[in-house]
């Protein structure tokens, strides 16, 4: 196995394990309004949050085909092509 799937398993198991042990409910007061949510759907939302967020972070870029031309030929003039 490569090494980032045994880094990605193990922080995986120990995700679970902190979810599993925290399961009593929390009060969470945003604005006006309070509410009673269990620690481990706080967590767990807060995790699949993170991770989106780093994924759409860490993604390449798109270039513009300007920008794109410009680091191919070094001057700022496009070529048609057909």
């Amino acid at each position: 196995m490569r090494i980032t799937t045994i880094i990605i398993i193990l922080i995986t198991i120990l995700l679970t394990i902190v979810l599993m042990q925290n399961t009593e409910p929390v009060r969470f007061t945003i604005l006006f309004g309070t509410f009673y949510v269990s620690k481990l759907a706080a967590l767990l939302s807060f995790a699949v949050v993170a991770f989106i967020l780093g994924v759409l972070v860490g993604r390449p870029k798109k270039r513009a085909p300007l920008a794109a031309a410009i680091l191919k030929t070094g001057t700022a003039t496009m070529t048609p092509t057909h």
